[in-house]
C-alpha cells in the first residue's frame, strides 16, 4: 500500500480509537481483523505500541498546532477548570478555552492533566499559568470560571489575579439542595422504593409486566445521584410518572418497603413543580455553543419571581411552604448581589436581547453603561488630533508648508481648548457608540446576539470588540465536567492501565476533534 495512504488509514483509526472510546487492543481482536481485511487487503494493521507511541502522538502535535494557530487569532478568553478523580484513583485537571471566532462561541480543551502534588491553591495556580503560557493565552482572559472550592479561589484570586467568576450551576445545585431537605423524609422513601427495583430482578420484571397490562410505556426508574441535584428531580418525575404501576407492584411484592400517603403522592407532585423551573435553568445555561453569561441576572430574577408566587399562594403542606422558603432565602443569600458582578453585567448589557432591561437595579444599570463605554474608549484605537489634521490635509502642500512656522503660535494657542484631544475624541467616539447601541429596538429574545453583532459590528466597531471580551464568558464549569466525563469512559475496566500521558492525549483528541 502507498505509504502516504497507510498513514492516513493510521490515523483515521486513531481518531475512531479516540472519539468511540475504543482500546488500543481492538487491533489485536480477530473479529476487528478480518473486518479491516475484508475492507481493505492491502491495509496492514499497525500494532497497539505503533498505535499509542507513535501515531497518537504525532496526530496529538499536529491538531494541538493547529488550534494553537486558531486560538492566537482571539482578542479574549474565558477558561473553566475542574479536577476529578479517576477509577485509578489519580487527580486530573482540566482547562477548557471559550472565545468568539468569526462571531460564533468557540470552545476547546487546551489539557487535562494529572495532578502529583497537593491541591494547593500555590500548586493550582502553577499548573494553570504553565497551561495558559504554552497556549499563549496569558494575557487574554478575561474570567475563569469554577466551583466556590476555597483553593482554586484563592488560585485565581490572590496567585493568578484573575477574575473570578462562580459556575452559576454549582450555586443553582448548592441552593436546591440546600431546600430539598425540607423534604427529605419523602425524598428518602422514594429513593428506598427505586433502589429496591433496582436491585431485584423479579421486582423490576413485575414492573414492566405490570406498565405493559396498564397499556403504558415501560420505563425505568431512575436514581439520583448526591453530587446533582437535578438527577433528584429526574428520579422523582419518573416515579410519579408510573406512580399505579409502583403501588401495584410493590402490593403483589409483599415487600417491606415504605410506602408514600395520598398526601405524599401530592406533595411530590408539587415538589416537582417547584424545582422544574430550576432545572429548566440549569439545563439552558449548561450549554457551549450559545452565549450564557448573559442570561444569568434574567434567569434568577425570573426564579426569585417563580418562587415569591409560590409564597404568595402557599401550599397547604408544611413542608412545600419550608421548600419554597429555603429556595428564596438561598437565593437572596448567595444571589443578592448579582447585577454588581461586573462581567456579567457587562455581558448582560452588550446582549442586544436584553441591554438596560435586564436591570432591576437602576444604578447597577447605569455603572454598567459606563463601565462598558470606558472600556470600549480605552480600546478605540482613534487617532491622534495631530494625525487626524495630517491626513486631513495630505496631498494639500500649499496647507502644510507652513505648519510649524512661529507666526502660528498665537492662533494655535487660542484654539488649543477648542480642538478634542486625542483622549476626548475616543471617549466621544465611545459614548456615540453606546447611546446609538442603546436606542436600537431590542433584539427577540430567541434570536442569536452574535449573529446580530455580525451584521452591526461596521456600526459599532468599538463596541463589538468590547463585546468579544464579555460575550465569550460561559456561565458554568460544565464544560470542564463533561471533559471529566469523557474521561472516565476512557478510563474504564478495559483500560484502566493507559497512563496518564496516553490519557490526556486521547481525551485532548475526543474532546477537540469534533
Amino acid at each position: 500500500m502507498d505509504p502516504l495512504r497507510q498513514s492516513k488509514l493510521d490515523e483515521a483509526l486513531v481518531r475512531m480509537i479516540a472519539c468511540d472510546f475504543q482500546p488500543f487492543s481492538i487491533v489485536e481482536d480477530k473479529g476487528f481483523k478480518e473486518y479491516s481485511h475484508l475492507l481493505d487487503p492491502s491495509y496492514s494493521l499497525p500494532s497497539r505500541k505503533t498505535l499509542s507511541k507513535t501515531v497518537m502522538p504525532r496526530l496529538y502535535d499536529k491538531l494541538r498546532g493547529n488550534l494553537m494557530e486558531k486560538i492566537k487569532s482571539a482578542s479574549a478568553v474565558c477558561l473553566t477548570t475542574d479536577c476529578w478523580t479517576s477509577l485509578t484513583t489519580e487527580s486530573y485537571m482540566t482547562v477548557t478555552c471559550h472565545f468568539i471566532e468569526d462571531f460564533q462561541m468557540t470552545s476547546y480543551l487546551l489539557d487535562c492533566f494529572v495532578l502529583t502534588e497537593r491541591h494547593t491553591a500555590a500548586h493550582l495556580a502553577s499548573e494553570l499559568a504553565r497551561v495558559t503560557n504554552e497556549w499563549g493565552v496569558g494575557d487574554k482572559i478575561v474570567a475563569c470560571v469554577t466551583d466556590n472550592a476555597s483553593n482554586i479561589v484563592s488560585a485565581l484570586k490572590d496567585h493568578l489575579h484573575w477574575d473570578h467568576i462562580p459556575c452559576f450551576a454549582h450555586m443553582l445545585n448548592l441552593i436546591v439542595r440546600a431546600a430539598l431537605k425540607e423534604v427529605q423524609a419523602i425524598l428518602q422513601k422514594v429513593k428506598t422504593i427505586v433502589e429496591y427495583f433496582h436491585r431485584s430482578t423479579v421486582a423490576s420484571d413485575k414492573l414492566k409486566a405490570t406498565q405493559k397490562q396498564m397499556g403504558q410505556e415501560t420505563l425505568r426508574l431512575k436514581q439520583d445521584v448526591a453530587t446533582r441535584w437535578n438527577s433528584t428531580y429526574y428520579m422523582l418525575k419518573r416515579f410519579t410518572e408510573i406512580k399505579d404501576p409502583i403501588i401495584s407492584t410493590l402490593a403483589l411484592t409483599n415487600a417491606s418497603l415504605p410506602t408514600l400517603s395520598p398526601e405524599e403522592w401530592n406533595i411530590s407532585r408539587e415538589i416537582l413543580d417547584i424545582i422544574k423551573p430550576f432545572e429548566e435553568v440549569t439545563t439552558e445555561v449548561s450549554a457551549e455553543k450559545f452565549v450564557t453569561a448573559s442570561k444569568v441576572i434574567l434567569m434568577i430574577r425570573g426564579l426569585q419571581r417563580i418562587v415569591t408566587r409560590y409564597q404568595r399562594n402557599p401550599s397547604s403542606s408544611d413542608h412545600v411552604k419550608k421548600l419554597v422558603d429555603s429556595l428564596m432565602l438561598e437565593m437572596t443569600k448567595r444571589f443578592g448581589k448579582v447585577e454588581h458582578i461586573q462581567k456579567l453585567a457587562d455581558a448582560t448589557c452588550l446582549d442586544p436581547r436584553f441591554k438596560k432591561q435586564a436591570f432591576v437595579n437602576q444604578q447597577a444599570a447605569e455603572e454598567t453603561v459606563k463601565r462598558v463605554t470606558a472600556a470600549a474608549a480605552a480600546m478605540n484605537p482613534a487617532q491622534s488630533e495631530e494625525d487626524n489634521t495630517s491626513h486631513r490635509t495630505s496631498g494639500s502642500t500649499g496647507a502644510t508648508a507652513s505648519a510649524g512656522a512661529m507666526f502660528w503660535e498665537d492662533f494655535d494657542e487660542r484654539v488649543a481648548s477648542l480642538r478634542p484631544s486625542a483622549t476626548t475624541s475616543k471617549t466621544s467616539d465611545a459614548m456615540m457608540e453606546m447611546r446609538a447601541y442603546l436606542a436600537e429596538p431590542l433584539l427577540s429574545r430567541t434570536s442569536d446576539p452574535l449573529a446580530w453583532w455580525r451584521s452591526c459590528s461596521p456600526v459599532y466597531k468599538i463596541l463589538s470588540e468590547v463585546m468579544k471580551a464579555r460575550l465569550c464568558i460561559v456561565a458554568t464549569s460544565v464544560p470542564s465536567e463533561r471533559i471529566f466525563s469523557k474521561t472516565g469512559q476512557i478510563i474504564s475496566e478495559r483500560r484502566n492501565r493507559l497512563s496518564p500521558s496516553k490519557v490526556r492525549e486521547l481525551v485532548f483528541l475526543n474532546a477537540n476533534m469534533a
